[in-house]
């Protein structure tokens, strides 16, 4: 049967190497990851190993907000980690290597991988550029604030639809520290490359040579989701100010790996990590921007420099983060990322709360937020249906009961 697919006896005796493509036409996040998948190919092979492409699915909470379709958002992490694990498994893969761009999509990779615990390496599809709008750039950020804008009357409904077709011109997740941003720089060393950027597709190459190397030397997964690559995920995510959705995909991924990981653990490092970060929705800047100064190792410089990273720890390429930090170009005076001496906030942009309303815990973002007490009536709900109808007044006319 391989043989039918073109395979050669040389072919079968290498490793085989499968390749998770979470390309999809449902969202500009996914839709050039089969280009990338394509240079994993070229990487594999130039390593000595078989690729098999395959494929799962994603879910676009951008596009699916604010409708039922929201109740697939997690479930969908699931069902990508669970259809990776199947298929590498069912098929006797040596190694893996994902490929994905949308929010749901970094976790659930990051749990087959850790589940499976052979060979693999997870590569990130890249962030959208920013679009432009009255001689400024925007992002799917400001169309947010623009529809209120527009129901306001501070806007015309022409400003609003030119905002619209311009806000998102290509391929690639949204801009700002929103959750794919957020966790491709937890996983991934070049997690700020453009979806664009040239580099990309050598980056692509560069993960199916690594993973060859990997399958070469023993090294799996777990022996690098150590309890120290957490802790160094969670400070990167507090430093940034990125999404609180990283507390329940990286608790989910420690599962995965057999590290025990609690809200406590991000309390902890949260009180003690400065806020440096002025990337949206927080601040000013998108990643576009910060690859533009030297990336995710330019967060990684400034907090490995106050001691703030465990840089002995292991990463994919066989060297310490400390080495890939260092051995990264990066450009000191530029305006995305603070020095820790002197940082937007003395402690992270992520804040573990706890009290009667929530007496195992809850996790909110103050980064750029400069009031940290509010007092009022708060509207509670147990259920996402009732509190988008509080606030929307309206149910979705695409509702689906599930």
């Amino acid at each position: 049967m391989l043989m039918a697919m073109g395979l050669t006896y040389d072919d079968i005796a290498k490793p085989f190497v499968a390749i998770a493509n979470l390309a999809s036409d449902v969202t500009p996040c996914n839709v050039h990851l089969g280009r990338i998948a394509a240079a994993v190919k070229d990487g594999i092979r130039q390593g000595e190993g078989t690729p098999f492409e395959f494929g799962t699915i994603t879910v676009s909470d951008g596009i699916s907000m604010g409708t039922e379709g929201m109740k697939a958002s997690l479930v969908s992490r699931e069902v990508i980690a669970d259809s990776i694990e199947t298929v590498t498994f069912g098929e006797r893969m040596d190694g893996l290597v994902t490929v994905a761009g949308c929010d749901k999509n970094m976790p659930g990779c990051m749990m087959a991988i850790a589940r499976l615990n052979i060979p693999s390496v997870f590569v990130y599809g890249g962030s959208i550029m920013p679009g432009q709008f009255e001689g400024r750039d925007v992002n799917i950020q400001d169309v947010f604030e623009a529809v209120g804008a527009y129901a306001a009357g501070r806007m015309t409904r022409e400003q609003l639809t030119e905002l619209e077709c311009n806000a998102c011109p290509g391929e690639g997740s949204c801009a700002g520290l929103f959750t794919a941003n957020t966790m491709s720089t937890a996983i991934e060393g070049d997690a700020s490359l453009t979806a664009i950027n040239p580099e990309k597709n050598n980056e692509a190459r560069r993960a199916g040579q690594a993973v060859m190397r990997m399958l070469e030397e023993g090294i799996r997964p777990r022996d690098i989701l150590t309890r120290q690559a957490f802790e160094n995920a969670i400070t990167v995510v507090v430093a940034m100010g990125g999404s609180t959705n990283a507390v329940l995909h990286l608790m989910a991924i420690a599962r995965e790996a057999e590290v025990d990981l609690t809200l406590d653990d991000f309390d902890r490092i949260g009180r003690n990590t400065p806020y440096i970060a002025d990337m949206k929705p927080g601040g000013r800047y998108v990643m576009a921007d910060l690859s533009r100064y030297g990336g995710v190792a330019l967060v990684g410089k400034r907090l490995l420099d106050a001691g703030l990273l465990h840089g002995d720890a292991m990463s994919v390429n066989g060297k310490t983060l400390a080495e890939n930090i260092n051995e990264t170009a990066i450009i000191d005076d530029q305006p995305v990322i603070y020095s820790t001496d002197a940082p937007r906030s003395p402690t992270g942009g992520l804040a573990i709360l706890r009290g009667n309303l929530a007496p195992d815990g809850a996790v909110i973002k103050v980064a750029g937020h400069q009031e940290r007490v509010t007092r009022g009536r708060p509207g509670c709900s147990n259920r996402r249906s009732r509190r988008s109808r509080r606030y929307s007044g309206a149910r979705s006319s695409r509702a689906t009961s599930w």
